[in-house]
């Protein structure tokens, strides 16, 4: 029989797509109240591998994706992507939003996200939120599975979340973590 341990800390990541770079700077510093600080970010990118948010949010939407400095629970992306639906909802317009989050973890072996699309690899975490296996790290880099979106298995988002992981584990070394 195995013993049952808290598995190490992780890395709390967030995706932000918007209309602007100052909207995404608008709601980091909303993100990062109850997140804390940010230790990465990408560079801007333009958000043009699906039209699934235009008709939404408009057209020609930028993205970020960050890293936060500290070291959290596996166990509290539930409730931070129910709190990040919350802030999207906190800057709609008209109800529409303005905004789109998705906030996940870097662990050693993976990035997982949170989402409320239920599917077949996505396990059920409650409160209408499932866990989304995206990227498992393998042979020394992060590789894609077979429904990994087209945007997180591009190099350049792979080479990103790589560095995450570094930064990660380099954390994990300089503060001793125990499973007691």
């Amino acid at each position: 029989m195995g013993i049952p341990r808290e598995p190490k800390p992780v890395k709390y990541t967030v995706s932000i797509i918007a209309i602007s770079d100052d909207m995404i700077h608008t709601v980091l510093e909303v993100l990062m109240e109850k997140l804390g600080e940010i230790d990465l970010k990408s560079e801007l990118l333009p958000f043009n591998w699906t039209r699934y948010y235009e008709r939404e949010m408009g057209p020609n939407l930028v993205r970020r994706f960050v890293s936060f400095c500290e070291l959290r629970k596996r166990d509290e992306l539930k409730e931070i992507k129910l709190w990040t639906n919350d802030v999207e909802l906190a800057f709609s317009l008209n109800g529409k939003r303005t905004v789109n989050i998705d906030p996940g973890y870097v662990g050693q072996h993976h990035l997982i996200l949170a989402t409320t699309k239920e599917a077949p690899h996505r396990p059920y975490l409650g409160k209408g939120i499932f866990a989304d296996l995206t990227l498992i790290f393998r042979n020394g880099r992060f590789e894609p599975l077979l429904w990994t979106y087209p945007d997180y298995a591009s190099q350049d988002v792979r080479a990103f979340f790589e560095r995450v992981r570094r930064v990660y584990l380099e954390k994990l070394r300089r503060k001793p973590w125990s499973s007691q």
